[in-house]
């Protein structure tokens, strides 16, 4: 029975909860750049290893979050993905060695104050270097004191013992990790022989045997607009674990191209070019926070696929961005109209404009004017191939090495056909069939093991020239004067 008795008006109040993400992989991002690992739980797991995340909590506990995004480009995904859209999960790989990318800190005495000390001078401090001094005497972790951090990245020295009760001062010395010494080898990485690890852009490899899920979305805010790195991007969209394809988002240097006349130039002359390479520029504000276009735009198409039944048919133009200004590097607010934004459109470059709201504009991949086929020209078709095909291996992973008889044929084409009739009732695709050809299996192919199937479909085109017809009807001008009707 209640200890209480209860009659009137109450109100009891309960804590903010946060939004739960939508999830999908048809769009799932791999995001490669630095983090401040420092914080995390585990420092050296998140050194050049795909990690998966679906909160901006996991994210925290796993790599460290910072709102410093110049200097940690990781948390800009972050803050796009699980902030700005809520989606997920994403894929994180950070290049930050805390073994390398390190610099020693001074011995420094602080003040003690409620059996806590703060080093609020330094921010990136990697906790196994930390030592603590009481005068000379070195003080052991764990026993009399324990280690954090505070929401700035400052690190709180606890104190736990009775040996430091009286005292009023430590000692502290530490090294922190220098995100400044990440350079663009880094990022690009590459294979060691001596080792056999991996690093930078080819731990992309590795992201389908450690979860299942190949890479659809490869950005790298803060780094791709340098061309040697968004040149090794582009070559790792396709041909992935030798089979599987991906698309990658390319800043464009809004320092070395500052006004959108200089943009389709710099873009050309820098190659900035290829069917699976989306092309974007300024950047984007939200906040205060300065962010590459690629991050929130990558944020934007993931939400936009997960939402759509997890199938990437939809275009992101003309769709929300969620951030309050486009800018350059240096923050200067770019504002263009309809025909400014249509002149980089035209060179295939996606940007933004305020109509209503800051929203992406743009359909076009990085290949167009100089490539018009459709199925690599416009963005949702080149993803839908993308995507079809990386389904179509991991759907029929399971039939490899069945004997090539009738069944195994008759099952595929079944299956595939109810798979395709069912986008097609869904909006998702205008058409789509799979044909097992007898001309294309001749008996040398079939006696060498090869089965080929010929998957037909069509996706969408997207309505981006709406015209309207404006006439002057003189017989509706007459029938009005003389009451009588045209």
């Amino acid at each position: 029975m209640s200890t209480k008795y209860f009659h009137g008006v109450r109100v009891q109040e309960e804590s903010t909860a946060l939004l739960g993400a939508v999830t999908g992989t048809a769009g799932m991002q791999v995001v490669i750049g630095t983090a401040p690992v420092n914080l995390a739980e585990d420092p050296e797991a998140a050194v050049n290893i795909p990690v998966l995340c679906s909160s901006m909590e996991e994210a925290g506990k796993k790599l460290g979050y910072s709102e410093d995004f110049e200097t940690y480009t990781l948390c800009q995904s972050m803050y796009a993905s699980f902030v700005l859209f809520g989606a997920a999960p994403v894929v994180f790989i950070n290049v930050l060695d805390p073994a390398k990318h390190k610099k020693d800190n001074e011995e420094k005495e602080y003040g003690i104050v409620n059996r806590q000390v703060k080093v609020d001078d330094l921010t990136g401090i990697i906790r196994n270097s930390v030592v603590v001094k009481k005068e000379e005497t070195v003080l052991e972790k764990e026993k009399d004191y324990v280690l954090s951090f505070d929401d700035t990245g400052h690190l709180i020295i606890t104190l736990i013992s009775d040996a430091t009760a009286e005292a009023e001062k430590l000692k502290v010395s530490s090294a922190s990790v220098d995100a400044s010494k990440v350079t663009d080898a880094d990022i690009i990485g590459g294979y060691d022989v001596l080792t056999g690890s991996e690093s930078g852009l080819e731990v992309i490899r590795q992201v389908y045997p450690r979860t299942g899920i190949p890479a659809a979305l490869i950005l790298a805010p803060g780094w791709s607009h340098k061309k040697e790195i968004a040149a090794v991007m582009m070559a790792k969209c396709e041909g992935v674990n030798g089979v599987f394809s991906a698309e990658c988002l390319l800043d464009l240097d809004t320092g070395a191209a500052s006004r959108y006349t200089e943009v389709p130039q710099f873009k050309e002359e820098n190659g900035y070019q290829d069917p699976h390479a989306i092309v974007l520029w300024p950047m984007a504000r939200v906040g205060g926070k300065r962010l590459y276009y690629s991050a929130v735009y990558g944020a934007m198409v993931a939400y936009m696929d997960a939402t759509n039944d997890d199938v990437p048919s939809l275009y992101p133009s003309n769709r929300m961005a969620k951030v309050d200004a486009a800018v350059l590097q240096d923050g200067t607010e770019i504002y263009m109209d309809r025909e400014q934004a249509n002149t980089l459109n035209g060179a295939g470059i996606v940007t933004l404009v305020n109509e209503g709201g800051w929203r992406a504009w743009g359909n076009n991949t990085s290949v167009y004017p100089d490539v018009t086929d459709t199925k690599d020209r416009w963005i949702a078709c080149r993803r839908m191939f993308t995507w079809m095909g990386n389904s179509l291996i991991r759907t029929y992973h399971e039939k490899v090495d069945s004997p090539a008889n009738f069944r195994l044929i008759e099952s595929i084409c079944d299956s595939e056909n109810i798979r395709l009739n069912s986008y097609v009732a869904a909006g998702k695709l205008a058409g789509g069939r799979i044909e097992y050809n007898e001309d294309e299996n001749n008996v040398e192919n079939i006696l060498t093991g090869q089965v080929i199937f010929h998957l037909y479909m069509a996706a969408f085109t997207p309505a981006e020239d709406i015209v309207f017809v404006l006439k002057f009807d003189p017989e509706l001008l007459t029938a009005a004067l003389t009451g009588g009707e045209a």
